[in-house]
């Protein structure tokens, strides 16, 4: 399995727009975020969790000739908004993208981008097939996609495994039951937006604190905002087994 980071930032990416702290006005590339999203390359698939709004930009980067599969943890702008950007997909692979999402979050994705389910269909427009899945483990092929239950704030959302590898943003709270879906992981990727509280993110000390209680082999922080600090001084803080994840960067599990 190959995962690659493709956008480490949050909402607003880092640089913020018209942002002069010290973080966004760094001269450091591992200090420049894109919106957070994950690709995971494995048993042949090429799998992308949430196509934000650098969805684009994220698959050029990465040289991504082709596309397995999109999971979407929730339905927030952040998470979906480059969907519209599969059309290149569709064209070259001569099929629609497969998109695998909650109820609720495919909900969203027919109203956020209605034209592309309308009856009367405009030449050129992305082509998607939703899947609806839930809570339960499901397969695509002959790899297993184990999803896993959390909430940010209230709203549920989902983070995913696959093989020994996790990816959790957007995440305030998990379920105890939902954590046993993490045992025995070798990589752990959970969200720590900034040190101060935050309603519906996790801050630095909880993200060391959920990454002590799963205790995989690795852990690597994404969802990065400018508020938390540079990559430099935040990364002399951390444990041995943890460290910030940064656009571009590519693990072999």
């Amino acid at each position: 399995m190959k995962v690659t980071f493709l956008g480490t930032g949050t909402s607003q990416g880092v640089p913020v727009v018209a942002c002069n702290c010290r973080v966004c006005q760094s001269d450091n590339p591992l200090d420049k975020r894109l919106r957070s999203s994950v690709l995971v390359e494995v048993d042949g698939l090429t799998l992308v969790i949430d196509a934000g709004p650098d969805f684009r930009q994220q698959m050029l980067h990465a040289n991504v000739k082709k596309l397995s599969g999109i999971f979407l943890t929730h339905e927030h702008y952040d998470h979906i908004a480059g969907l519209d950007d599969i059309r290149a997909f569709n064209w070259v692979q001569q099929h629609p993208t497969d998109i695998y999402a909650e109820h609720r979050v495919n909900q969203s994705v027919k109203r956020i981008f209605s034209y592309v389910f309308a009856s009367k269909k405009y030449p050129g427009i992305p082509q998607m097939n939703l899947h609806e899945i839930s809570e339960k483990p499901f397969q695509i092929e002959n790899t297993t996609i184990v999803p896993v239950r959390a909430y940010h704030l209230k709203l549920p959302v989902l983070g995913y495994r696959i093989g020994n590898f996790a990816y959790l943003t957007d995440i305030k709270t998990i379920e105890k039951k939902e954590l046993k879906k993490l045992d025995g992981l070798e990589v752990l990727v959970v969200n720590a937006l900034r040190r101060e509280h935050h309603i519906s993110h996790m801050t630095l000390d909880e993200a060391l604190a959920l990454i002590r209680e799963v205790n995989p082999q690795k852990a690597l922080l994404t969802h990065l905002g400018h508020q938390l600090g540079t990559h430099e001084e935040i990364s002399a803080l951390l444990p041995a087994n943890v460290s910030l994840a940064y656009d571009g960067l590519e693990l072999v599990l």
